[in-house]
């Protein structure tokens, strides 16, 4: 069974590469953003808008960076009381979002870049983080600096990209991250709520 907004389930259709995934063997149900669904019994799925922008395959021209559509959407799992948040991209945390997450027990962020320039400064890219969608860890309005304040049990950064030298254990960016109470995700974690 696969889950997901009428936008991707459409875009899903219009791409060839997609029917891998064939409609005979996986069913495709649409969902709303805010509306939930249990996907099984005892667990409850919200998909909600997150600041972003629509994917590099997508751009016309310069995209809009920074609005909460369909495009880019965020995760809420609830069971047995409890909470996660999975935000994967996110290009600018906004007090929408803040409101959103606020007091989950576990938060799965978005943590593509440390600083945002980190492809630049890699010689890998041009683009910088904020370009991409993608708000960085640290910075003035980077998400360390705009999270700090919400009471989250555990705080993880995910979708790391490989220039980020975050990835590098006992780098003073990885304790930087770890210093500020957040947690890097690695290959086999596993979080129990």
């Amino acid at each position: 069974m696969l889950y997901a907004t009428a936008h991707v389930l459409d875009a899903l259709a219009a791409n060839t590469i997609f029917s891998v995934m064939s409609p005979r063997h996986v069913s495709r149900v649409a969902v709303c953003p805010d509306v939930s669904f249990q996907p099984v019994d005892n667990l409850t799925i919200t998909l909600f808008p997150v600041p972003g922008k629509v994917p590099l395959w997508l751009e016309n021209g310069e995209p809009e960076i920074g609005q909460a559509t369909e495009t880019t959407v965020g995760i809420m799992i609830e069971a047995s009381g409890r909470r996660l948040a999975y935000v994967p991209g996110c290009a600018l945390v906004t007090d929408a979002l803040r409101e959103r997450i606020d007091g989950v027990d576990v938060l799965l962020f978005d943590g593509t870049v440390f600083a945002d320039d980190d492809l630049i400064r890699a010689g890998v890219g041009e683009k910088t983080g904020w370009r991409m969608g993608h708000v960085p860890m640290t910075g003035e309005k980077g998400s360390i600096r705009a999270l700090v304040d919400l009471p989250i049990r555990r705080r993880i950064f995910t979708h790391i990209n490989n220039t980020n030298p975050v990835l590098i254990d006992g780098s003073d960016e990885r304790r930087h991250v770890e210093d500020a109470g957040w947690q890097v995700a690695c290959d086999g974690m596993v979080v129990t709520l």
